[in-house]
């Protein structure tokens, strides 16, 4: 490094009120120290970028002095910055003489990709940081159970208000809702169900008949496609579905503004979008888990024809004989309680979308997973309630 003199300021500054952009060059251990005075703006650089490129020519920047600093903009810091390549790190610099937040942020503006990424503060320990997310999952969390509670209060309200008034209840969009989230889901869930009970058959097969019990195939089957993986995998298939389907539909009613010009209108939201969706879903959700059940039956029934030789005469006779109504119900009574859940949320997240598209593909995708995250939680409490039940 070529040694030097400190350079004096420019005719700039002498003036009474002008208040111009200059610097000094100082001769430090490394490289050099640039002190920056006066206001480095549009108006106020002058010829001071050239003298600037000149004074560093060849030389290290290695501390910025920034205590007589005035105004800065980006155009003064893209000449720091970027004209005279200075590393835009030191304008974070952690000394609190030199540590200006208004330059940090302009040098991160205008810094090329060459050149280090500017540190605007201090780096966090690490438990802090994770402390601070869980801090915020809680509070997210109870804000949600928080307007859940609240969007149930207001379903349960305009139930009692059709109960009371049957002819509030919209009859044709009720209707058109039975056969779209109903009717129309069926050959899927039929389909799906059906390879579960398949599937439950041959693994029951193969596993019961290294014990030579390959007989109780029948009762495996019964129980697991009555009691619980008809209801589940209806209730999965009518959240990715369906909820997703609800979200979308009044999502976009959202977004055009449509609810506003019903409510202006006179005409409450939720008679007119969620009791329909409701009642549709609380009437189909049962039918759809019959169908399962017996979609899943027949497919094991099948497995158990062919692989262990069993006639389906006996087959149903070992299902009402050792396995009974009692699991049926059980699965049954589990159909009401996921219908209101996938309606409810798909509903409720369509209810909740902003402006724009972005907030409408977040709800939609919110919808499914709380939906199928409630279901399972749901299925679980079932589990143990019954099992204290002794059910």
């Amino acid at each position: 490094m070529k040694s030097h003199a400190p350079e004096p300021l420019g005719d700039g500054l002498s003036g009474g009120g002008d208040n111009r952009a200059d610097f000094r060059v100082a001769p430090t251990q490394g490289g050099v120290r640039l002190s920056i005075v006066g206001d480095w703006t549009a108006t106020g650089l002058g010829s001071t970028p050239h003298r600037l490129l000149q004074a560093l020519h060849g030389e290290s920047v290695v501390a910025i002095g920034v205590e007589a600093l005035g105004r800065v903009d980006t155009a003064g810091a893209f000449v720091l910055f970027r004209e005279a390549r200075i590393d835009a790190e030191l304008a974070g610099a952690d000394e609190a003489a030199d540590l200006r937040p208004d330059l940090a942020r302009l040098a991160r503006l205008v810094a090329g990709d060459g050149l280090k990424p500017v540190r605007l503060e201090r780096r966090r320990r690490p438990w802090r940081r994770w402390l601070v997310r869980l801090g915020k999952g809680v509070e997210a969390a109870g804000s949600q159970a928080f307007l859940n509670l609240a969007f149930y209060g207001e379903l349960i309200s305009a139930v009692l208000r059709v109960a009371m008034r049957p002819s509030r209840l919209r009859l044709a969009p009720t209707f058109s809702l039975m056969e779209r989230a109903g009717l129309d889901a069926l050959p899927i869930v039929a389909a799906t169900n059906f390879f579960v009970g398949a599937t439950i058959a041959f693994l029951g097969a193969n596993l019961l008949a290294q014990f030579g019990a390959s007989i109780f195939t029948v009762e495996l089957v019964g129980v697991g496609v009555l009691r619980e993986f008809a209801v589940l995998i209806t209730a999965v298939i009518l959240a990715g579905r369906s909820a997703s389907s609800f979200a979308a539909e009044i999502g976009a009613m959202r977004m055009n503004q449509e609810i506003d010009a019903m409510e202006v209108m006179g005409v409450e939201p939720f008679d007119a979008l969620v009791l329909p969706r409701f009642i549709a879903m609380l009437t189909m959700t049962p039918l759809l888990t019959f169908v399962a059940i017996l979609a899943g039956m027949a497919g094991g029934l099948m497995v158990i024809w062919v692989v262990i030789d069993l006639s389906p005469a006996l087959f149903l006779h070992r299902i009402v004989e050792n396995v009974g109504l009692r699991h049926f119900w059980i699965g049954m009574c589990k159909a009401p309680v996921m219908a209101v859940v996938i309606a409810a949320i798909g509903c409720r997240q369509g209810l909740e979308v902003g402006g724009d598209v972005e907030q409408l593909g977040r709800r939609v995708t919110g919808a499914v997973v709380q939906a199928i995250f409630a279901i399972i939680v749901i299925d679980a409490l079932f589990a143990l309630l019954f099992m204290e039940l002794n059910l």
